[in-house]
């Protein structure tokens, strides 16, 4: 078992889709990362010797933030808006869509299971 970044890789899988279980790495940062530690992208992750997952986890770890400081760093962007009283920060704190999407209908994954309304029938 691979750990990179905190996180357990599963090593039957090609190195760049292992790359994507660390969070902060797409299909995309996996790929560059391959290419720049001169992995093959067909290899699978056992394949690879402990230089060749020493070189990976350094070079993450130098030119990416991943995992808990990528977390930090969003939730800390978040609290800013809400502190600053924008309208973005208003939307976070009130648990609604920030990017303009309709709320009349839809948005029920931001707002919650649907309340029912007393004599609303019609």
């Amino acid at each position: 078992m691979a750990r990179i970044a905190g996180v357990n890789l599963p090593t039957h899988k090609r190195v760049p889709i292992a790359l994507t279980y660390i969070t902060g790495i797409g299909p995309s940062s996996a790929k560059s990362i391959c290419d720049a530690v001169n992995i093959d992208g067909s290899r699978r992750l056992n394949e690879l010797s402990d230089t060749e997952l020493v070189a990976v986890r350094e070079h993450i770890d130098s030119n990416y933030t991943v995992e808990g400081d990528l977390r930090r760093e969003v939730q800390m962007n978040v609290k800013r808006l809400m502190d600053l009283g924008c309208y973005r920060g208003l939307r976070h704190r009130r648990n609604l869509p920030v990017r303009g999407q309709r709320t009349h209908t839809n948005a029920r994954t931001r707002k919650g299971p649907a309340k029912p309304i007393a004599g609303k029938k019609k």
